[in-house]
């Protein structure tokens, strides 16, 4: 009889299992769409503006010449979806980026010296987090219109206030620990302090909301786009491809359904290595 065939399996092991699979799946899809996105203007050297009223709502599967059929105007639906991605995956990183950088700096400030600082930034949070999300956007674009310059700008000024209370929270502990106490007492400067004791042990945390919320700013950006607040329609995006399609759903469903599930692809690979990397970071899972 096979010993390993008789020992059972632990829930450990499972787990394991699941979270080896978990950044498999979230890798694969994640790094498929990238790699069609940002290699989609050399596949499609016209980025999907080519029109051929010829062969206008093409049914998907039917043609090679257009795979997953062709919009009202004739364009290719796959190359839209491609170029499309590039303005939503650039929405997404780069309004988390600048979001993450700007909230780090103020948590950390707010944290370390406390004081003054602590309570002036913190109030500052408080008061925006106070203010409906909807209102502030709809202000915020009718005051500077849409765009996707504005786009990202407004997705960072509402996002920092959740990096500075995570920063800000676990700064607060960390700066009470034993090595941050000995470095002060060796006489540590501040900025060194922070840069070599603080930020190294906080930035966990501030990486896995990261990974989340790329993911929910590509939404965020489809949304908008969709309702027609976001970037101009002229250019291809998934949120435009979206609002384009829903008035042909019941002819032409292809138009909508296909950038709708590069959204929901996109969107999972992104979340699946979100929790993949809690997991690792904080298996005990009090994050």
């Amino acid at each position: 009889m096979n010993a390993s065939a008789s020992v059972p399996s632990t829930p450990q092991a499972r787990t394991f299992q699941w979270r080896s699979l978990e950044f498999i799946l979230g890798a694969v899809l994640t790094g498929a769409m990238l790699a069609l996105v940002l290699t989609s203007v050399w596949i499609f050297p016209d980025r999907g503006s080519a029109m051929d009223l010829a062969a206008r709502l093409t049914a998907p599967f039917t043609t090679w010449a257009h795979p997953l059929g062709t919009d009202p105007l004739g364009r290719d639906v796959l190359a839209r979806v491609l170029v499309g991605g590039r303005i939503s995956l650039w929405v997404g990183f780069a309004s988390v980026a600048g979001a993450s950088l700007i909230g780090i700096a103020i948590g950390l400030v707010a944290g370390y010296y406390r004081g003054f600082w602590d309570m002036f930034l913190m109030r500052c949070v408080d008061v925006q987090l106070a203010l409906p999300f909807i209102l502030v956007a709809l202000t915020f674009i009718s005051i500077l219109g849409g765009g996707l310059g504005n786009i990202i700008l407004f997705m960072i000024i509402s996002q920092w206030v959740q990096y500075a209370r995570l920063v800000r929270g676990m700064v607060l502990s960390v700066r009470e620990r034993e090595y941050v106490q000995a470095a002060r007492s060796f006489g540590v400067r501040d900025l060194a302090m922070v840069r070599h004791h603080i930020l190294p042990n906080v930035i966990g945390p501030v990486i896995i909301l990261v990974m989340l919320n790329v993911a929910n700013n590509i939404l965020l950006e489809s949304s908008l786009t969709f309702l027609g607040l976001g970037v101009d329609p002229l250019i291809p995006s998934w949120g435009g491809m979206l609002a384009d399609g829903r008035t042909y759903m019941q002819t032409a469903w292809w138009v909508s359904v296909f950038p709708g599930v590069a959204i929901m692809l996109t969107v999972l690979g992104l979340n699946l290595l979100g929790d993949w990397l809690r997991d690792r970071i904080d298996p005990t899972g009090k994050l």
